[in-house]
Formats: structure tokens, sequence, C-alpha cells
């Protein structure tokens, strides 16, 4: 790769590695580190003796191990509405069972079993405590959020409390393949060409074509089936904008479209 001179300079993305720490922060996509230092992104890079298919699995690659890496996944060893007091009652009755477990004498067995029974009986007091005092300031907060009129925090409080009860989709597949899978028409219509050609920009997207459409993405939503964030593109707009300003453009001119976004996600969305 040549950087600053006068020949075309090349981007090889098996090199790519998005992401970095400044001052012990993780920060994703704020900088693109390149193996000999250049920390910045050309708009001249093009992409050297790479598919379609292998550019973007090395952007998507790229992307989701410094995730990985950088963030992580989020780590709940229990429920979020399971409090400090319980937890430390779990504890005590771990350590009543190890004791119940450790006696030597028949007397201290059965101590040690009573106790521990009593342990387990306190338990699961606690849980139902905490988990009614938990429904009870959801079902508050999807009231104030109702008043409010912040249906975004609503649905998600609603979606909780409800729980996450996922109907057989069995049928809905068989419905689609049915529907989307039918036999090509034996007379198709004959539709003409339009006598003159419409005032359409058919050019390649720019740069700032990009930039724009990767803003307009909605954040706080669920990834598509590449795992990438809507907040992982927007951390650098202009970094991102000019990695898949090369894709968009290899797709265009080599008209080849990578396998994975060639597949459609049927979601199933209730009537308001």
């Amino acid at each position: 790769m040549v950087v600053g001179g006068s020949q075309q300079e090349t981007l090889d993305l098996g090199f790519v590695i998005f992401g970095t720490r400044q001052h012990g922060v993780p920060v994703i996509l704020k900088e693109l580190m390149f193996p000999d230092g250049c920390d910045f992104v050309s708009p001249s890079f093009t992409v050297k003796g790479t598919t379609v298919e292998s550019n973007w699995k090395g952007i998507k690659e790229a992307i989701t191990s410094t995730c990985h890496e950088v963030l992580g996944h989020k780590k709940q060893h229990h429920e979020e509405w399971i409090t400090v007091d319980t937890l430390d009652k779990i504890q005590e009755r771990r350590n009543k069972k190890a004791a119940m477990n450790t006696s030597r004498t028949r007397a201290k067995e059965a101590k040690a079993q009573a106790e521990y029974t009593e342990g387990i009986k306190q338990v699961k007091r606690s849980i139902r405590t905490d988990k009614r005092k938990y429904v009870e300031d959801l079902a508050t907060t999807a009231e104030k959020a109702a008043r409010e009129g912040n249906m975004r925090e609503m649905y998600d409080t609603t979606k909780k409390l409800s729980g996450n009860r996922r109907k057989p989709e069995q049928p809905v597949v068989e419905h689609f393949k049915e529907l989307l899978n039918r036999p090509a028409l034996l007379n198709p219509p004959n539709i003409e060409a339009a006598p003159t050609d419409l005032p359409i920009n058919v050019g390649p997207p720019t740069i700032e074509e990009i930039s724009m459409a990767i803003r307009q993405i909605k954040s706080v939503k669920a990834a598509g089936p590449d795992n990438i964030p809507a907040e992982i593109l927007k951390a650098d707009v202009a970094v991102t904008a000019r990695i898949l300003h090369i894709l968009f453009n290899k797709i265009r001119d080599e008209e080849q479209v990578p396998k994975d976004r060639k597949e459609g996600l049927l979601v199933k969305i209730p009537k308001k």
C-alpha cells in the first residue's frame, strides 16, 4: 500500500482492523488502523484482487470481531429484578448446604438439614417479593409512558411484562412459501418500454449519499442477519461511508450481490 504517493492506494480488506482504544476507553470505528500505521482512509483506495463476496465478508468480519473483542457480550448472571438482599440469602443457602454435606454426626446433619430447608423457604419468599415489586414497577412505568405518549418505552415495558412467548412459526413459513413461490405465468403481460428515459440519476453512489443514508438509519434497533448494529456504523460515518463506497461500486460494476444480502426476513408486526 502506498500512502501519500502519486500511485493509486490499495486497500486490502484482509488486513483492516476496526476499532482502537483511546485513553483506555474502547472506541469502535473511531479510527481505521493499517499495518503500516496509517490511521486514515483515502477516497482513492480500491480493493485489489477480491470478489464482492470476499470484500463484504472482510468488512463484516472486521466489524463483528472488533465488537466482540472491544465491547464483548452483555454479562448477566441473574435476573435483573433480583435484589442484593435475595442474592445474600442465596449465598447463605449455599453455605448451609455445604455445612449439611460436611456434617459428621447425625444430629449435626439433621440440624443443618433443617436450616437448609428454612434457607430454601426464605429464598423463595424473597424472590416472590422481588418479582412482585418488579412487575408493579414495570406496570407503573408503562402507565406513565402511555400518558406521556412515549410509545417506545411503553412497548419495551409491555414486552417485559408479557414475556417472550413465541408462537409456532411453521404455519407462517408454509403460508409465505406458498405465497411467494408461485409458478411462472403462462402468458406474461407485455409491458412496453417508456418512450423517453426518465431523468433518474443511475450513476454510482457518492460518499456523501452513503454518509447521508448511514445517518438516517434508526438507532436502538435490533441488528440484521449480519449482526452489525446501526450504532457501530454511525460511530464514524466518514470511515464507514468510504469502506461501503468501495463495496457498493464493486457491486455495481460486477453486477453481483453478496450471498447473505439476498436473504429476506419476514417479521410479524401486530396492528396498533
